[in-house]
């Protein structure tokens, strides 16, 4: 009952009118209560001036009598009554001379203010914490000395405040009722309009947007009711947008021609279409979760790992279900604070291009291979016919032209079989070897060749260089094909720096040359094969187009790196990241 705001509202209304009475009240009885002890001390201070003291002084001198008579005298004007009375006392010992009541008590309560007036002061403390008020005033007439003391009993202070009390709590009780009628005419105004925004609210929570609520005043709550009519409109508007949209969505994932499931961080599985069924060949009947099915397709992925670790936040997977090759794509998302909602997993069917890229891969071993046999004997034949002609100086050049691109033909046909035996075997002979004395061997081989060209060839290592456990044949030849490359593309009288060193647990190699560079535009195309920044120049220094491709396919072999950055007529620079395996 009393979390009901109409309740609260009246509550707050009385108890406001409740308060303002009361602190008015109180505030008028201390007003009154020191207005009487003010007047009191006022009075006094009037009537017993130095003239009317020193009066009773000289009075008392020739007569013992004198105090009392003038003081019933001045009786009238002191206000002597039944509540208010006078006292003359012995000032030596406060006893009792004379008094204006006829109560026969001979001693008094000795007061602040009589201790004042006995030690020659006049006491005119009125404190509004005791029952009385009092005031004490010394008279030395020669040897003797009296006390005029005037004592208020209150009573008709006690009087007034009583009054003053019982109209309060008149008021209070008639305000409380006021306050009620008024409060509860005030707090329906207020919640008339609430609870009908509450029950417009509780229609629009169940579906319901057409009635809107009448705006009968053009208040804070009026203002609220068209806001509210304004976001109904508007929230119908938007969902029914958000409803459209998500019908797209879902036809657009029932019907793609790639799988999707969607994870959450429990690895439940909110969300999958079809085509992932159909290509797992998954029962939907039975409780799922990610681990559960990738585990069992072998996938070598687990769902930890993908929350857990940053360097697999995203990643791809090759998995084999009956048959059929699928590539499968994980990707973590998150919502809008920026917290991990779940796994994507995105599968796509590549059992045809795979069928497609070996049926490539083995033409081209198989060309290779028949390409092999024809070479040599064109080039036997060649070099027969070289000797024959040698007097022939037409014939010659012919003849060292064919000799020329028919080993330019043999060496694209080993890089090719090259690749092919790579991509189909992927197998390394590993051994463990000092990787500085294989770099060493390699660069003074080169040596010679850089020399013809006019090029200077340095090598330096950064640190003390390890034995690691790998290809050392595959790694060598990655080297010369790089070496090659500088040599040819650096014009004469050129600088080609080799540099070494471990970082951590990873060897890098870094070959550094200021040739002519490569354009950007090059660079992402650099590892194609075939692929030639400089055709003719390319053609004409006998190269084949494939060294790159090879390079990069003996590196990643090895779980490395190759990485090329260059800026045209600066030079080159490429740096090969193996990890350290011992």
């Amino acid at each position: 009952m009393f979390k009901s705001l109409q309740v609260k509202v009246v509550s707050m209304f009385v108890f406001l009118v409740l308060a303002v009475i009361i602190i008015v009240g109180t505030f008028l009885v201390w007003s009154v209560s020191g207005f009487y002890h003010d007047m009191f001390a006022r009075q006094m201070d009037e009537i017993f001036g130095e003239s009317f003291v020193q009066q009773l002084v000289e009075g008392a001198a020739g007569d013992s009598n004198y105090i009392s008579v003038t003081m019933n005298a001045y009786g009238a004007q002191l206000g002597i009554d039944s509540y208010r009375s006078y006292y003359i006392l012995d000032q030596s010992t406060g006893a009792v001379l004379d008094r204006s009541d006829n109560l026969g008590v001979d001693s008094l309560e000795k007061t602040p203010n009589i201790i004042t007036a006995m030690t020659g002061a006049v006491g005119r403390e009125v404190r509004s914490d005791t029952a009385f008020m009092d005031y004490a005033v010394p008279v030395n007439a020669g040897e003797n000395g009296y006390i005029i003391y005037v004592k208020d009993s209150k009573e008709e202070l006690n009087q007034i405040t009583r009054s003053i009390l019982s109209v309060i709590a008149q008021a209070l009780l008639l305000g409380g009722v006021i306050s009620i009628f008024l409060g509860y005419l005030l707090s329906r105004t207020i919640t008339t309009p609430i609870s009908n925004l509450t029950k417009k609210a509780q229609k629009l929570a169940e579906g319901e947007f057409g009635n809107k609520i009448d705006v009968k005043s053009d208040d804070e709550i009026g203002r609220l009711t068209m806001a509210f009519n304004e976001m109904s409109t508007r929230l119908q508007e938007t969902l029914t947008e958000i409803s459209a949209e998500k019908n797209k969505a879902e036809a657009i994932l029932q019907n793609m021609t790639d799988g999707l499931i969607a994870f959450d961080t429990d690895g439940h599985i909110t969300h999958i279409n079809p085509t992932a069924v159909r290509l797992l060949g998954l029962d939907v009947q039975k409780t799922l979760d990610f681990d559960g099915i990738f585990q069992g397709l072998d996938a070598n992925i687990r769902m930890g790992d993908l929350l857990y670790i940053d360097d697999l936040t995203e990643t791809e997977r090759e998995i084999t279900v009956g048959g059929a090759s699928l590539k499968a794509h994980f990707l973590v998302y998150k919502d809008e604070m920026n917290k991990t909602s779940g796994i994507l997993c995105v599968l796509q069917d590549v059992t045809r291009q795979q069928k497609l890229e070996m049926s490539r891969r083995e033409f081209v071993a198989n060309v290779s291979h028949e390409l092999r046999t024809p070479l040599t004997t064109i080039k036997s034949y060649a070099e027969t016919l070289q000797d024959m002609l040698s007097d022939n100086d037409t014939a010659g050049r012919f003849i060292n032209t064919l000799i020329s691109e028919t080993d330019r033909m043999t060496r694209i046909v080993k890089d090719l079989l090259l690749l092919s035996r790579l991509e189909h075997s992927k197998e390394l002979q590993y051994t463990r070897f000092p990787v500085g004395e294989m770099i060493g061997e390699v660069v003074e081989t080169m040596r010679m060749v850089a020399q013809e060209h006019g090029h200077t060839l340095r090598f330096a290592a950064s640190t003390e260089l390890p034995v690691i456990y790998g290809d050392r044949d595959r790694l060598t030849q990655v080297l010369y094909n790089i070496l090659s490359n500088a040599i040819k593309y650096t014009p004469h009288g050129g600088i080609i720096e080799v540099s070494a060193g471990k970082i951590y647990n990873d060897l890098y190699i870094k070959v550094k040359d200021n040739g002519i560079g490569i354009p950007k535009k090059d660079l992402e195309r650099i590892f194609e094969r075939f692929y030639r920044v400089d055709k003719a120049r390319s053609r004409e220094s006998g190269g084949t187009g494939l060294g790159l491709a090879i390079a990069k396919d003996i590196v990643e072999m090895h779980g490395g790196t190759i990485t090329i950055t260059s800026e045209p007529h600066k030079g080159t620079e490429v740096i090969i990241s193996l990890p350290v395996l011992t």
